[in-house]
C-alpha cells in the first residue's frame, strides 16, 4: 500500500530513563501492528537519551486514529520519564520506495 501521510515524532528522555524509553518504544510495536491505518512504524535511536518514532499512514483517519490511539496515550503516561515534550510533526511524503 502506497502511503503520502505521516508522522514525525522525537522524544528525548532524561538520560537515567533512557533505557526504559527505548522498552517502551520497543513494545509499542505490537500496538502498532494492532493499528488499521498504520502503514509502516519505526522507532529509533538518535543519541544516549534521544529517540524518535516515524510511521506512515493509509489516509487522514489512520493518522487521526494513531494520534488518539494506544501509542500516543501510552507516551502521554510516561511524561515523567522525558527531558522535554515530545515535538510530533505531520508530514507529507513526497517519494518512497523499497528498495
Amino acid at each position: 500500500m502506497t502511503s503520502r501521510l505521516g508522522l514525525l515524532a522525537r522524544i528525548d528522555a532524561r538520560p537515567e530513563n533512557a533505557d526504559k524509553v527505548e522498552r517502551m518504544l520497543t513494545d509499542a510495536v505490537d500496538l502498532a501492528r494492532q493499528e488499521e491505518g498504520t502503514v509502516t512504524w519505526f522507532a529509533f535511536r538518535l543519541g544516549a537519551a534521544s529517540f524518535g518514532i516515524f510511521d506512515t499512514f493509509a489516509d487522514e483517519q489512520g493518522r487521526t486514529d494513531h494520534l488518539n490511539g494506544r501509542i500516543a496515550a501510552a507516551l502521554g503516561d510516561s511524561v515523567a520519564l522525558l527531558a522535554t515534550a515530545p515535538t510530533i510533526e505531520q508530514v507529507d511524503i513526497l517519494a518512497a520506495t523499497p528498495l
